[in-house]
């Protein structure tokens, strides 16, 4: 069972993450524009990842100060 649910949050997870990676590759053949290019797959993923763990931690943040009466 658990094997079968890993196949199937896998593959969805690497088809799209292989498409960020070439999809700007493919806009700056098509478009030629140069501001394209530096944002490459690899830029975009960093950049999604720390904005996504700047969130998560904004979001604990604000959760522990709405909780500090609580241990008052």
């Amino acid at each position: 069972y658990i094997k079968n649910v890993i196949n199937r949050i896998t593959l969805p997870g690497a088809i799209y993450i292989a498409l960020i990676a070439v999809v700007p590759s493919i806009l700056f053949t098509v478009t030629g524009d140069s501001l394209i290019q530096a944002f490459g797959g690899t830029s975009i993923l960093i950049m999604v990842g720390v904005a996504l763990d700047t969130m998560s931690k904004v979001e604990s943040q604000l959760k522990m100060h709405h909780y500090d009466g609580f241990f008052k």
